[in-house]
C-alpha cells in the first residue's frame, strides 16, 4: 500500500496505527488521526458497526474514507475487499465434495464470523447457498471476534451436544476459527477429524492442509487489494472521483452505490497449496519444517 502510494504520489505522507483487535482503542486512534489533520482515511475497521461515528466526524470534517477488507457502516467514500459470498461459496463447495455422494444425511457444524463483522455475513450467505438443502447443519455458532478460544469453546460444547461421532463436517469461516474447531475435537479424542474449511491461508492452516488436518483454505492475494486502497485514497485526497478504479458499488446501510473494487478470492486445497509459494506468499522453507517434511514431499512441494 505504501509502494503504491509513493508511485502515485511521491510528496505524500503515509501513517500507520495498528490498533488490534480492540475497538474502543482504535477509536482513540481514529480521533487522534483526523485531529492531526489527515487528508484521506484507509480504515480497516475492527468493529464496524463501533466505526460509524468516527466515519461519520471524518465526513463532517472533510476526510474521505476508504473502507479497508471490512464493509465500514457510515458515510464511506469507497471500499476494497474480496467477494464474501464467492468466499462462502468456496468453503461450501469445497466442504460439500468431501463428504461425498450421501451428503444430505450428514450432519454438519457451522462456525460464522463474528456479528460485528459484515464480511461474516456474506460468507454465511454465500456458504448457505451451496449448502442448504443438502447438508444438515446440526449446529450453528457466531463466534465472537473471530477468537480461535471462542470457537474452541463452541466446538466443544457442539461435541457434547452432538456426540463426537455425529459431526461429520465442520464450516469454520476462517482459519483462527478453524484451528480453535481442531484443539476441540483433538481434545474430544476424535480421530480422523472430519473435513475443516477455513479461510486466509495462514501460514499454520497450510501446514494443516499438507498433513491433512485442514481440509482447504482461501487464499485473497494482499497486493491487488492494498494496490487499489491505495489508489482509492490518493484520488481521493486530490478531491478526484474513483469511478475509474472501482469495478461496481456496493451498500452499507448508511450510504448506497459506494464505488468497490471487489476481489476473486482462490481456493486452496492439498492440491493447490503450492499456489502460496509460487505468488511469493510463503517460501518452501517456511511451510516445510523440519517436523512436516515428509507430508511435503508427498504433497511434491519438495521438488
Amino acid at each position: 500500500m505504501e509502494s503504491r502510494v509513493r508511485e502515485l504520489c511521491p510528496t505524500c505522507t503515509v501513517r500507520y496505527s495498528p490498533s488490534g483487535p480492540d475497538a474502543a482503542a482504535q477509536q482513540q486512534q481514529l480521533r487522534a488521526l483526523l485531529t492531526s489533520g489527515i487528508d484521506v482515511l484507509i480504515l480497516g475497521s475492527v468493529d464496524s458497526r463501533a466505526a460509524r461515528p468516527t466515519v461519520r466526524g471524518a465526513a463532517a470534517a472533510g476526510v474521505p474514507v476508504v473502507a479497508y477488507d471490512q464493509l465500514a457502516r457510515g458515510p464511506i467514500s469507497g471500499y476494497v475487499s474480496y467477494n464474501g459470498k464467492e468466499i462462502g461459496r468456496l468453503q461450501a463447495t469445497a466442504l460439500l465434495r468431501a463428504l461425498g455422494s450421501n451428503a444430505s444425511r450428514i450432519r454438519i457444524v457451522m462456525l460464522n464470523g463474528s456479528p460485528t463483522d459484515p464480511n461474516a455475513a456474506d460468507l454465511k450467505k454465500g456458504a448457505l447457498s451451496v449448502l442448504k438443502g443438502r447438508v444438515q447443519i446440526a449446529k450453528r455458532y457466531e463466534v465472537l471476534n473471530w477468537d480461535p478460544a471462542n470457537a474452541y469453546a463452541d466446538m466443544t460444547a457442539a461435541i457434547a451436544d452432538l456426540g463426537p461421532e455425529r459431526i461429520h463436517g465442520v464450516y469454520a469461516a476462517n482459519d483462527g476459527i478453524a484451528s480453535g474447531a481442531i484443539a476441540a475435537l483433538r481434545s474430544a479424542g476424535v480421530r480422523p477429524l472430519p473435513p475443516i474449511t477455513g479461510q486466509d491461508a495462514d501460514l499454520a492452516a497450510v501446514q494443516r492442509i499438507i498433513t491433512g488436518e485442514q481440509l482447504m483454505t482461501v487464499y485473497k492475494p494482499f497486493a491487488p487489494e492494498a494496490r487499489a486502497a491505495a489508489e482509492m485514497a490518493v484520488a481521493l485526497g486530490r478531491g478526484e472521483s474513483v469511478d475509474a478504479i472501482a469495478t461496481g458499488t456496493v451498500s452499507n446501510g448508511s450510504r448506497r452505490a459506494i464505488p468497490a473494487v471487489v476481489l476473486e478470492p482462490i481456493s486452496l486445497t492439498a492440491g493447490t497449496v503450492g499456489t502460496v509459494i509460487r505468488r511469493g506468499k510463503y517460501t518452501t522453507d517456511q511451510i516445510c519444517t523440519p517436523d512436516i517434511r515428509s507430508a511435503c514431499e508427498e504433497a511434491g512441494l519438495l521438488g
